[in-house]
């Protein structure tokens, strides 16, 4: 099979000697990588809405999707099968599969999506354009926002909060996290891990000195969620997540965050801009602003069992409610 990525550094340089635009790659050449840091429910979403929307373009694309199951070491290994491959292009979702591709795959593009901070991890210089066969989609969250309605449902004396020293995006958004406290008033009690094995007896650490507890885009304390509601559970501590997807079926109190199923569809119309001709270092890297990207989920049924109950406004603007045991969405 021919080196595709070569293929497409050639036409590359073809188009720029030229001063043309990229010439559009044909279907029977697409082939796509895509590798996750994790599988849950947000990153799996995702990934299928990536699929879905390249191939309305692309029917008969291929793709190659892999799982580094949490291991840096394995997406690192990833990025190396993709490059004996030759895919035409890679999709790395999550900050430590995106780093890990862009670090290797040097002649054909990457695009990142559901990174938090492109540019404290290395990915662009600036949100305001890609670089050299790089550009993605952000997730930057609203921390604050997040932190300020827990807030109100409870009010909070001491917040704890579990994160993976080893994702940049979590580092990030636990600094924000720990601002946003300072400012409130609030007491921030966090602990580190390294891999979701280590999520349930990290949560338990902190459980006894918190009376609610913050869950960021953090990937590998999202693959383990149910740990920490778990611990949450025993405690009557409630939780608020980043993460609507995952809460869909494991019990926390409220989660507030992105469609991650919407944000794979806009990274698959992002592949396909590229596929067809432009260029990823003249695209900024996109952020999800529109209000229907979003989506507030709360469970009233844990709600009645921590004896809390949600202002009118928010149960008003929830998306996405939890009561009697059952899912409705408006």
């Amino acid at each position: 099979m021919k080196r595709l990525c070569r293929t497409l550094m050639i036409v590359w340089v073809v188009a720029v000697l030229s001063g043309g635009a990229v010439p559009a790659l044909a279907a029977d050449t697409v082939f796509i990588g895509v590798s996750k840091i994790v599988a849950h429910p947000a990153l799996d979403a995702i990934e299928k809405g990536v699929q879905e929307v390249i191939r309305e373009s692309y029917p008969d694309a291929r793709f190659d999707l892999q799982n580094a199951n949490g291991e840096m070491s394995t997406a690192s290994s990833i990025a190396q099968k993709f490059k004996s491959e030759g895919v035409s292009l890679a999709v790395g979702i999550a900050t430590p599969t995106a780093q890990a591709l862009v670090n290797t795959l040097k002649d054909c593009p990457v695009i990142y999506s559901a990174v938090t901070d492109p540019v404290g991890a290395g990915l662009v210089h600036s949100t305001e354009k890609g670089e050299v066969n790089v550009t993605g989609i952000s997730d930057m969250t609203p921390v604050k926002a997040q932190i300020e309605m827990l807030n109100r449902i409870k009010p909070i004396k001491t917040l704890g909060h579990v994160y993976a020293s080893s994702e940049a995006n979590a580092v990030s958004l636990a600094t924000i996290a720990r601002d946003v406290c300072k400012q409130m008033g609030i007491r921030f009690v966090e602990t580190t891990v390294s891999n979701s094995a280590e999520v349930k007896q990290a949560t338990q650490t902190i459980a006894g000195r918190v009376d609610g507890i913050y869950i960021s885009n953090d990937n590998t304390v999202v693959s383990a969620l149910a740990a920490v509601a778990s611990v949450a559970a025993k405690h009557k501590i409630p939780v608020m997540s980043a993460d609507p997807s995952s809460a869909q079926t494991t019990p926390v109190l409220a989660a507030w965050g992105f469609d991650y199923y919407k944000m794979g569809r806009a990274t698959g119309r992002l592949v396909v801009r590229i596929l067809k001709g432009e260029k990823p270092e003249a695209i900024p890297t996109i952020f999800m602003t529109d209000a229907s990207d979003v989506d507030l989920l709360i469970n009233l049924d844990l709600a009645d069992q921590l004896g809390l109950t949600f202002p009118d406004d928010i149960i008003a603007t929830a998306k996405t409610i939890i009561k009697n045991g059952k899912l409705s969405k408006k």
